[in-house]
């Protein structure tokens, strides 16, 4: 048969399907996207068209019959490089005849549907592609997730829930501006499962009891066990949350409980106790076993006989190590400043600060908070922070207290991204900040909404065992929403020094100029959510983005769309929040006076770092000028960082170049800062281990 029969056999075809003949049977087959070949179902067809129809308000089947034929005439008239449609001809067709016939709306939502449809396709298939890179080595969103059979199991269901929710539960404006890199929900893959993180009343769980599913756990007498029982909890905790697990006032509430024993410990039982915790949160696992807990203590402040020694014991125990002297890296320790009570001579603590300073200067633990700080003094000893940086503590639904309170969930705004759309015009900026703000707001209310329908039941330990502020009011059925009233919802940032650099070409660190812009940015950003916490009555709060896997991601993409920019996309990560960049050499104090100014602005939680070369155990008395210099530049949480190297060998440690000094051998374990917690460097992924090679060290101003 020649071309031109072919041409007059389709013709006639279609004029049999015009007269409302064998348009079932018009074609026997079609081509998938992936080259196989299916039966043909016009049926098919008829289904998508009448769901874009009842997108729009319609309600009438045959119009997409009607359709249905008009395309598949459409289909048969066309002369074909084969006789075999594709799945791609087909869906055009729709569109042409939706235009054709008049029907825009209908047109518009069979594209949106179609788009969607695209996207779940794609999602599927780039799933496949993770699963498989999982299975040659677990991913390094998360450098405290091990290379474990347990860790990438975790690895696999958390990449096939983060596609569920994007492709079925997400608005489409969300999960659109998620995916393109306007912004990054955090933690996707736990969306409709559970909250972010928590501030843990110990003194209330271990006076009462507990029950982890498997027994009730009655109240310990002696310390050891009471040690051992807030390592469970942590544990216990972090199963039913996707964050970090802290208590809010270790020292108190540890000094609360051996106050209630009926015979007295001593100093030694008590250090014995506080070195078994420390071990068991660097070898207790959570998450099915994929990692330990992300911990974090808050203490120093307690006054007491009994407080004093916890304070002392876990100071003490973590100055000497695990087994071998090798580094804890966990918990995260956060000693509490205050004036009275330890930061000067005098002070009834002040003895247990300057033993805080000679373990921070070997182990990087503590990091301190700062009570009397112009954001902090307000709440008294109420305040407390987590390791990454999360500050939980003014309340819109009751008392402003930390235990029994945590964030629920973050959003991170890519700030580089709104003003490379804006072409560096500060006005446009503002304008474009404003609509993306009030979409990461609107992500939050709908995840919230969300997660409020969870009943106690779901969250076991978290809300069954009433840690949670307001749980002990929860039956097993009921939902949590009137609980979780009590949580933040926190929209943060990352990427001011490359924002400033496209507005101004300069970023905060170089001049007091970008330093007013910098400012003027975050301020902005905070007015705006307190709006959003006053129409919503919730908590919502601005956060400091403590970025890990976020950091590439965002300067990955934005490169693909922008190309390299001198100063912005030019690395392989963008600097964490308002963190001036590692890179740019300036004195620690005028980096602290800098930074100092932005955590005020950041209610949700922040912390800001001055980079040594080497551990100073030798040099207290500089670590001790550096704290006071935070202290006096308004800081809340603060900390100092040098690379700790460790041999795995014989356990010398020191400043190590490429092997051991001791022993010769080349297995260093090399322990780093990364937001907010410690880790070890093979275990960064590949922005972060990028920018741990910029980190330049602070210099004091006199030694430039």
């Amino acid at each position: 048969m020649n071309r031109g029969d072919l041409v007059m056999k389709k013709k006639a075809a279609a004029s049999e399907l015009v007269d409302g003949q064998k348009s079932a049977n018009a074609f026997k087959e079609i081509r998938k996207r992936d080259g196989r070949v299916m039966p043909f179902d016009a049926g098919k067809i008829t289904a998508a068209i009448f769901k874009a129809v009842t997108a729009v308000g319609g309600s009438d089947r045959a119009i997409a019959e009607n359709l249905t034929r008009q395309v598949i005439s459409s289909l048969l008239e066309k002369a074909h490089s084969a006789i075999i449609p594709t799945v791609e001809e087909v869906q055009d067709e729709v569109e042409i005849a939706l235009i054709e016939s008049g029907h825009a709306r209908t047109a518009k939502a069979y594209i949106l549907y179609r788009d969607r449809r695209t996207r779940i396709r794609d999602a599927k298939s780039e799933l496949m592609d993770v699963v498989k890179d999982i299975l040659v080595e677990t991913s390094r969103e998360n450098a405290n997730i091990s290379n474990s059979p347990s860790a990438k199991m975790l690895q696999i269901a958390s990449a096939a829930s983060k596609q569920y929710y994007l492709s079925n539960l997400i608005p489409e404006e969300y999960a659109r501006a998620h995916e393109d890199g306007a912004m990054h929900i955090h933690d996707l893959d736990y969306y409709s499962k559970t909250l972010n993180c928590l501030q843990i009343d110990l003194a209330k769980l271990l006076q009462q009891g507990f029950n982890t599913g498997y027994g009730y756990i009655r109240p310990p007498k002696r310390t050891g066990s009471a040690a051992a029982q807030a390592a469970i909890i942590l544990q216990s905790n972090q199963n039913d949350m996707f964050g970090g697990q802290s208590f809010p006032h270790f020292d108190r509430s540890m000094g609360e409980v051996i106050r209630s024993f009926k015979t007295a410990p001593g100093y030694d039982e008590i250090y014995q106790a506080m070195e078994g915790l420390i071990y068991n949160l660097n070898t207790m696992h959570s998450r099915a076993g994929a990692q330990v807990p992300f911990s974090s203590l808050n203490f120093g402040t307690e006054t007491t006989d009994e407080g004093r020694m916890i304070i002392r014991a876990v100071l003490e125990a973590f100055r000497r190590g695990l087994g071998r002297g090798e580094t804890p890296i966990f918990p995260n320790l956060v000693f509490r400043v205050k004036e009275g009570v330890n930061l000067n001579p005098g002070d009834p603590n002040h003895d247990l600060y300057r033993l805080a300073l000679q373990v921070a200067a070997r182990r990087m633990n503590p990091t301190f908070s700062f009570m009397d700080s112009s954001f902090n003094k307000a709440y008294g000893d109420e305040v407390s922070y987590m390791g990454c940086r999360t500050r939980v503590v003014a309340n819109r639904h009751g008392a402003a207290v930390s235990a029994g309170r945590g964030n629920i969930a973050p959003v991170t705004l890519n700030l580089p991204r709104i003003v490379l759309e804006s072409k560096g015009q500060q006005e446009l900026f503002f304008v474009q900040l404003d609509r993306i703000m009030r979409t990461a707001a609107r992500q939050l209310l709908h995840r919230f909404e969300v997660l409020s329908r969870l009943q106690t039941r779901d969250l076991p330990f978290l809300m069954g065992q009433k840690l949670y502020l307001g749980s002990d009011k929860l039956g097993p059925d009921d939902t949590i929403r009137e609980v979780i009233k009590h949580g933040t919802l926190a929209i943060g940032f990352i990427g001011l020094a490359e924002t400033l650099q496209m507005l101004i070409g300069r970023h905060h660190g170089e001049d007091q100029e970008a330093l007013k812009l910098g400012l003027q940015i975050v301020d902005h950003m905070r007015r705006r959510i307190d709006s959003y916490a006053e129409e919503y009555d919730l908590n919502m709060v601005l956060v400091a983005t403590p970025a890990e896997g976020l950091a590439g991601r965002f300067v990955k993409m934005d490169r693909e769309r922008f190309g390299t920019i001198p100063g912005v996309t030019d690395k392989e990560y963008y600097s964490n929040s308002f963190h001036i960049p590692v890179y740019y050499a300036m004195s620690m104090f005028d980096k602290i006076a800098a930074e100092g100014q932005f955590h005020r602005l950041c209610n949700a939680g922040h912390i800001s770092y001055t980079e040594l070369e080497a551990p100073p155990a030798n040099n207290i008395d500089a670590v001790d000028t550096v704290i006071r210099k935070m202290a006096a530049s308004d800081f809340g949480y603060g900390g100092i960082n040098f690379p700790i190297d460790e041999c795995r060998s014989c356990a010398h440690c020191g400043v190590l170049s490429s092997n051991c000094p001791a022993c010769g051998s080349y297995d260093i374990r090399r322990i780093r800062r990364i937001t907010g917690y410690l880790s070890t460097d093979e275990r960064f992924n590949e922005a972060k281990y990028s920018e741990l090679k910029d980190r330049r060290v602070h210099y004091q101003a006199d030694d430039r």
